[in-house]
């Protein structure tokens, strides 16, 4: 009985093993399907201005020369909420490199965005696009999205969901983008 219960664990193991391995690979095939079909992969980001909660206005031209994460979200969405705590763990760190995060939210009602807005304490500016003017500029299909500009202006990378579990990979992709 002992050699049995044995090998069944190591079957489970390696049943888990294998698990693992193909839900790594299709996230990845689903990731790269949902970045090409992206339209403005390799053009140059849109331009815009929006107001900042903090009080001023945000330019993304004036940005040029900075590797710029736009993080489209909305206040009654969990997963927006998670990323915008590890976009800000990113920005702490990688800030001195030249990382700019923008968070633009996409909410229909303000005060909800607002209210999210003063009881979060990001290190980066919360935007307001009550005309959604950006997001559809952006494509913005998903909350979260994000969006991985180049110091030259050009959008490299798109994310149309967020899991704990792309940290790796996305902080991957920052570092190359910063590298450049």
């Amino acid at each position: 009985m002992g050699r049995q219960q044995a090998d069944g664990r190591t079957a489970r193991r390696a049943r888990a093993a294998w698990q693992g391995v193909l839900g790594a690979l299709a996230t990845a095939v689903l990731a790269a399907s949902a970045a090409s079909a992206y339209g403005l992969l390799g053009h140059e980001a849109p331009d815009f201005a929006l107001h900042a909660v903090g009080g001023s206005n945000v330019r993304l031209s004036e940005h040029r020369g900075d590797v710029v994460v736009l993080s489209f979200w909305g206040s009654r969405c969990g997963q927006c909420r998670m990323q915008l705590a590890a976009l800000n763990r990113s920005f702490k760190t990688y800030h001195s490199a030249g990382l700019q995060v923008f968070a633009v939210n996409v909410d229909d009602d303000q005060a909800g965005a607002l209210e999210f807005a003063h009881t979060e304490s990001l290190g980066f500016p919360m935007l307001l696009d009550p005309q959604k003017a950006v997001a559809r500029a952006y494509l913005v299909d998903n909350l979260p999205m994000t969006v991985l500009i180049d110091r030259g202006g050009a959008v490299r990378q798109v994310h149309r969901d967020f899991s704990s579990k792309f940290e790796p990979a996305y902080l991957q992709q920052l570092r190359v983008l910063l590298n450049e």
